[in-house]
């Protein structure tokens, strides 16, 4: 059996669209549909019109995609790819911390469940944070949850006073200001591209931070011939196939998230075939996450 052709055949059959994050494994990447990061697969899952949609990515991003497309069939072919940084902000605490400041703006990354969505105000990506973030009324207390590091981020650059909630991506937690020190080392000619999910004083050793859409773009349209990649490795495959005269180099040890890696073309293959795991959300949760998802998504990149 030759399993790419099945999978196409399949997604045909069941008018499906298959969409894929940008740290998905390589494979995944080239079945899919349409390969994005956070706020472009948002957008995608807002838009499309299929039947069946076959989420590979981390549960949250499956979860976002049946509260905007609630008539669609969302499958989630591994229903072990979960996300630690979204299971930080457990939605019976962010609904204790919204009772006890009802006048705090609530921004939460996308990273977080669709029950945790129920509770804030807006969402936001690590594309669109900034203007998220500038949209809100400077005399307004904000509350970024779950991510510190990109919320940290974000205020220094704005210059704007903010709360965090106690949380961190555990992958973008263990890229260290050295490791940049030693690839710069290995190679001075190199652009450091990071994400903002990484620690304050590593993101200000690399020269520029960026969603991972924004590292595509930024890639294609510079006129430098190498980067040094300090995100989730898995981004290089896409970095490398559309940009093929470029040099791309990955940090050591590789930044890996180990979820981000559990979907396999098998796994693709018997979603569609038996049309399982289904993402099922009670339609209270629903109702109360698209509110701030299509918030986030009326903001103006």
């Amino acid at each position: 059996m030759d399993i790419n052709n099945e999978i196409r055949r399949l997604t045909a059959q069941r008018e499906a669209i298959i969409l894929a994050h940008n740290y998905t494994i390589g494979e995944v990447q080239d079945i899919a549909d349409f390969v994005g990061d956070s706020l472009e697969l948002s957008r995608k899952a807002a838009e499309c019109q299929a039947k069946v949609i076959v989420f590979c990515g981390v549960r949250f991003m499956a979860e976002t995609a049946k509260v905007l497309s609630p008539k669609a069939l969302v499958l989630h072919p591994n229903p072990h790819a979960g996300c630690p940084m979204a299971d930080m902000a457990a939605a019976d605490e962010v609904a204790k911390y919204r009772q006890a400041h009802p006048d705090t703006v609530m921004v939460a990354y996308v990273n977080t469940t669709a029950a945790t969505k129920c509770h804030i105000d807006i969402c936001c990506t690590s594309g669109n944070a900034e203007k998220v973030i500038e949209s809100i009324p400077q005399d307004r207390k904000i509350m970024f949850l779950p991510d510190g590091n990109l919320g940290r981020n974000i205020a220094a650059k704005l210059k704007r006073d903010m709360e965090f909630w106690p949380g961190f991506c555990p992958t973008h937690f263990k890229i260290l200001p050295e490791m940049i020190t030693a690839a710069r080392n290995m190679h001075p000619d190199a652009e450091v591209i990071i994400h903002p999910e990484c620690m304050p004083a590593t993101v200000a050793l690399a020269d520029v931070a960026l969603s991972t859409g924004g590292m595509l773009r930024h890639v294609k349209a510079s006129p430098k011939h190498s980067f040094i990649v300090a995100t989730e490795c898995g981004l290089i495959h896409r970095l490398q196939q559309e940009n093929p005269d470029k040099e791309f180099f990955s940090l050591e040890p590789k930044p890996l998230c180990p979820n981000m890696k559990k979907i396999s073309l098998e796994d693709i293959y018997l979603s569609l075939k038996e049309l399982t795991p289904a993402v099922e959300l009670p339609q209270e949760v629903i109702d109360g996450a698209r509110h701030p998802i299509e918030k986030m998504l009326e903001v103006k990149p």
